[in-house]
């Protein structure tokens, strides 16, 4: 029986998202600078009113049995189709956000269920306010994107920060390198970023050596994302954000 059509409507303009954070405990992943993820995005709220919104999962220390340092195996992302997650979950959207690679040495992450994405593991980590330019296909490069989590990042003494100053005066660090659009992007490559950047005037991009491990925390704060043959996700520095800034 076909359903009625003001219930096919709905489901186009509005779809609650699991509650896949209940229950979330505090996980450690050392040693991952370098490591290749991928985020999965499961996209609801209401369209109507756009108040829209994404469970973000990720696949840090899941699909790597060989301790290969690689949770996204291409050949396993290569088979989750978008399309397929969005009905199977009943969703307005999903989204494949990866492979990236880690540019901090470690994480504390507060985790909640772990889901199969047609074969790619990852557990829910964080929501998300998704822009309207991200709805719209739009570029969000150099705007603020507000995320919702309880998470630490952490840069060991002696290690590489990759450091974006805005013209506000504010400090945001790499989090991590895309490798969506460029798939050979390297990792060693990241402390000449700031040659093949185009930003807007007043932005600065540096790499600083700190002298101390850096905690950086994320709760309900701001995050930038750059966008040109590369993408980063870069968090605030400063104030309640870290344990100092550069």
């Amino acid at each position: 029986m076909s359903e009625p059509a003001g219930r096919k409507v709905t489901k186009l303009l509005s779809a609650k998202l699991p509650h896949d954070d209940t229950g979330a405990t505090l996980m450690r992943f050392d040693d991952i600078r370098g490591q290749r993820y991928t985020e999965i995005f499961l996209i609801g709220g209401h369209a109507i009113i756009h108040d829209i919104n994404a469970g973000i999962y990720n696949t840090i220390g899941l699909n790597d049995p060989g301790g290969t340092g690689d949770t996204t195996p291409q050949a396993v992302l290569d088979q989750v189709e978008v399309d397929a997650l969005t009905r199977q979950y009943d969703v307005l959207g999903a989204f494949k956000n990866g492979p990236r690679l880690w540019c901090l040495d470690w994480a504390e992450v507060m985790v909640g269920k772990e889901r199969d994405f047609m074969g790619l593991k990852a557990r829910w980590v964080m929501w998300l306010d998704v822009p309207k330019e991200f709805r719209k296909h739009q570029s969000v490069a150099y705007k603020m994107i507000t995320g919702k989590r309880d998470t630490q990042f952490g840069i060991n003494k002696g290690s590489p920060a990759f450091i974006l100053d805005d013209p506000d005066g504010n400090s945001w660090v790499m989090k991590s390198v895309s490798l969506i659009v460029d798939p050979n992007q390297a990792y060693e490559s990241l402390k000449d970023l700031g040659s093949r950047l185009q930003s807007p005037p007043g932005w600065k991009f540096r790499t600083w050596c700190s002298g101390r491990t850096w905690c950086l925390r994320q709760t309900t704060v701001p995050r930038i994302s750059l966008k040109t043959s590369w993408e980063t996700r870069t968090t605030g520095v400063g104030g309640p954000y870290s344990n100092y800034k550069p």
